[in-house]
C-alpha cells in the first residue's frame, strides 16, 4: 500500500459518521425521556410537522403533540423487544401535527431515551404489506441454483424499488468488495466484475450496516437537519449508530454525486455474524422509496443472508470434515513414531494437499526439511525472523511476500500459514504468487484536495475501469483453513509433548541407574580405602574381606553390561 493510499484509508475509518449531529431531511427526529415523554432532544425541521418550534418542544411532554393511542402504540412495539435490544422497530402509521399528517413511524431506545422517526408518507392509499412483498420475491428465487441465485436477487429488488441499477456487492477479506451481479438499466454503464476499494465503505460504515440493515438517502443534495441539542447531557456527541435518519458523510454523498447518483438505498447481506456483502440500488435522480417496500426489502434481505449463511455453513463444514479426517490419519501415524520430527517430515505432503497449499516445510532446530514447492533457502532467514516478531502463540498467516520478504527473481512462493510448534519450531504450508489483474472502479486512492482546515480527502471523480496488475499475493488463506490450522496446532503440539514425554522416560530410567552405580561404585572406592589400612590383620580375616570386595566388583560389573540393553527397552 503506497503512503497516499495509507493516508486515504486511515482518513476514512477516522471519521465518526455515527456522530453527524443531524439527520436526512425527509423525516424528523423526536427523543424523550420516560415514563412522562419529556422530549430532549429534536430535529430542527420539527415544527413543519407538529407546528411547535424545537425550543417549544424541548422539556415538554410528548403527550401535548401527539395523542394517546399514538403514544400507546409505540410502548406496545418496545414491550415486545427484548431488554438490551437496541435495533430500530417499525411502530406502524399515525397522523401527526395540525394537519393529521399520515406518518411512518419508527422506534428504538438508547441512552435512555425512547428515539422516534417520524417519516411522512407520500404515497396513495393503502400501504403494500412488507411481509406479502417479500414472500413474492423469496419465492421467485428460492429455488434457483446458487450460479444464478444473485443475479435473481438483483432483478427482484429492482423490480420492488425501481431503481436505476441493483448490484450485489461481496466484501472480500482485505474490505475491498466486488459487484457479483448486477440488473440496471440498459443506458447505465455496467459495474458488473469491478472491484471497489476498501476505503470506499470503511470499517465503522461496515460496522453501522450490521446494525442498520436497510439504509436509504433519497437525494444526495438534501441539507443536513441539525439535532437539538447535538450532545446528551454529559457532554457526549449524540451517538446515531441506530437511526435510520442519520446524515450521510459529505465525502459519500460527493462520491455518490461524481458516480452520477442522485438516490440510494443498501440492504445488508449478514452471515455469521459478519458483514458478508450489500445489496446496493442506485437511481440517476431523487427518489424516495416508500417505507412499507423498504420493510419488505429489508424482510427479503434476511432470506437472502440466510442462505448466504447456509451456502458458507456448507462449505465449511465440509472443510471441517475433510480436516478432520487429515488430523485423525496424523494422530494414528504419529501415536506410533518415536521421533516426532521425523514422523512429520513424512506427513508433510498430505498437510499441504489437505490445507491447499503449493509447499510444506519443517523448520526445527534450526533444519529445513522442504515439500513441494517452499521458498529459496535464502529467504527462510527473513521467513523465520519475521514470524518471530508476530508472536503468535499458536498461527500465523498472510497471503502477501512483501510481508515476510524481499522480492526475489524466481520465486514464486508468497502466501504464509506457519504452525508453531515449539520456541524456535514451525510447520509452514506455502501457497504460489497468484498473478491478478484487477479490475477497479476508477483509481482505487482517493485525492487529498486543499481546504481552510488543511487537507481533506476527496472522492475519485471517475469509475472508468482502471486496471491494476497485482503481483506478490498468494490465493487468500479463509477463515476456514484459519479454524483447521488451529485445531491442527493442538494436534500436533498434543503429540509432540506425548512423543517427547515417552522417549524421556528410558532416558530418565538409565539416568536414575547411572546415578545408583556411580553411589556403589564410590562406596566400594571407600571401602577398599579402608580395608588398604587393614592389611597387618590376620589372613582369614582379610580373605574373608577381599572376598566381599570381590562380590561386590562383579555385581557392579553385571549391572554396567546389563544397563545398555535396559535402555533399549
Amino acid at each position: 500500500m503506497t503512503r497516499l493510499n495509507t493516508i486515504d484509508a486511515e482518513g476514512c475509518a477516522k471519521e465518526p459518521i455515527h456522530l453527524s449531529g443531524a439527520i436526512q431531511a425527509h423525516g424528523y427526529l423526536v427523543s424523550c425521556a420516560m415514563p412522562d415523554w419529556t422530549v430532549r432532544h429534536a430535529s430542527a425541521n420539527v415544527e413543519d410537522l407538529l407546528g411547535a418550534s424545537v425550543d417549544e418542544l424541548l422539556g415538554r411532554s410528548l403527550r401535548d403533540y401527539a395523542s394517546e393511542e399514538v403514544l400507546q402504540a409505540i410502548l406496545d412495539t418496545l414491550s415486545m423487544v427484548t431488554p438490551g435490544n437496541t435495533t430500530a422497530q417499525r411502530a406502524g402509521q399515525a397522523n401527526l401535527g395540525p394537519l393529521g399528517t399520515a406518518c411512518d413511524l419508527v422506534v428504538h431506545v438508547a441512552d435512555d431515551l425512547v428515539h422516534i422517526e417520524i417519516e411522512p408518507r407520500y404515497e396513495r392509499g393503502l400501504s403494500p404489506q412488507p411481509t406479502v412483498l417479500a414472500q413474492s420475491m423469496i419465492g421467485a428465487v428460492a429455488h434457483e441454483p446458487p450460479e444464478n441465485f444473485h443475479e435473481f436477487v438483483a432483478a427482484q429488488v429492482r423490480g420492488l424499488t425501481g431503481y436505476d441499477r441493483v448490484m450485489v456487492y461481496r466484501f472480500l477479506p482485505d474490505g475491498t468488495g466486488d459487484v457479483i451481479a448486477e440488473a440496471r438499466a440498459d443506458d447505465m454503464e455496467p459495474y458488473l466484475g469491478l472491484r471497489f476499494p476498501a476505503s470506499d465503505i470503511p470499517p465503522q460504515a461496515r460496522a453501522l450496516y450490521l446494525r442498520n440493515r436497510v439504509r436509504v438517502i433519497p437525494d444526495v443534495d438534501y441539507e443536513p437537519v441539525p439535532i437539538v441539542p447535538g450532545t446528551v447531557d454529559d457532554g457526549r456527541p449524540l451517538d446515531l449508530s441506530q437511526h435510520a435518519l442519520r446524515s450521510v458523510s459529505p465525502v459519500h454523498l460527493e462520491y455518490l454525486r461524481n458516480m452520477g447518483v442522485g438516490a440510494s438505498m443498501s440492504i445488508s447481506i449478514i452471515a455469521g455474524g459478519r458483514l458478508w456483502g450489500l445489496i446496493a440500488c442506485h437511481h440517476r435522480v431523487p427518489r424516495l422509496v416508500p417505507p412499507a417496500v423498504r420493510a419488505a426489502a429489508d424482510l427479503f434481505g434476511l432470506f437472502v443472508s440466510m442462505r448466504v449463511a447456509s451456502a458458507e455453513q456448507q462449505r465449511t463444514l465440509a472443510h471441517f470434515e475433510h480436516a478432520q479426517q487429515v488430523r485423525d490419519a496424523l494422530v494414528l501415524r504419529l501415536a506410533q513414531a518415536r521421533d516426532f520430527d521425523r514422523a512429520l517430515m513424512d506427513e508433510l505432503p498430505l498437510l499441504r494437499t489437505a490445507l491447499g497449499a503449493d509447499g510444506a516445510a519443517l523448520w526445527s532446530q534450526s533444519r529445513w526439511h522442504a515439500s513441494g514447492q517452499t521458498p529459496d533457502p535464502r529467504r527462510v532467514a527473513s521467513l523465520v525472523d519475521w514470524l518471530q516478531q508476530q508472536g503468535a502463540v499458536s498461527v500465523a498467516v498472510t497471503d502477501t511476500a512483501a510481508d515476510w520478504a524481499a522480492p526475489m527473481d524466481g520465486d514464486a512462493t508468497a502466501g504464509v500459514l506457519a504452525l508453531r510448534l515449539g520456541a524456535d519450531d514451525w510447520l509452514l504450508l506455502f501457497r504460489d504468487e497468484q498473478v491478478q489483474t484487477v479490475n477497479w472502479a476508477g483509481e482505487p486512492a482517493k485525492a487529498l484536495v486543499p481546504t481552510d482546515d488543511g487537507l481533506r480527502i476527496a472522492p475519485r471523480r471517475s469509475f472508468a475501469v482502471w486496471r491494476e496488475s497485482v503481483r506478490g499475493r498468494s490465493a487468500p488463506w479463509s477463515d476456514a483453513d484459519r479454524r483447521g490450522a488451529a485445531r491442527l496446532h493442538q494436534v500436533l503440539t498434543e503429540q509432540r509433548r506425548r512423543i517427547q514425554t515417552r522417549v524421556d522416560v528410558p532416558a530418565l530410567d538409565q539416568q536414575r541407574r547411572q546415578a545408583a552405580m556411580d553411589e556403589r561404585r564410590q562406596r566400594l572406592d571407600q571401602l577398599a580405602q579402608m580395608l588398604e589400612g587393614l592389611s597387618h590383620l590376620a589372613p582369614d580375616v582379610s580373605a574373608r574381606l577381599d572376598a566381599r570386595i570381590s562380590a561386590l566388583e562383579d555385581e557392579l560389573q553385571r549391572l554396567a553390561e546389563v544397563a545398555p540393553l535396559t535402555d533399549v527397552a
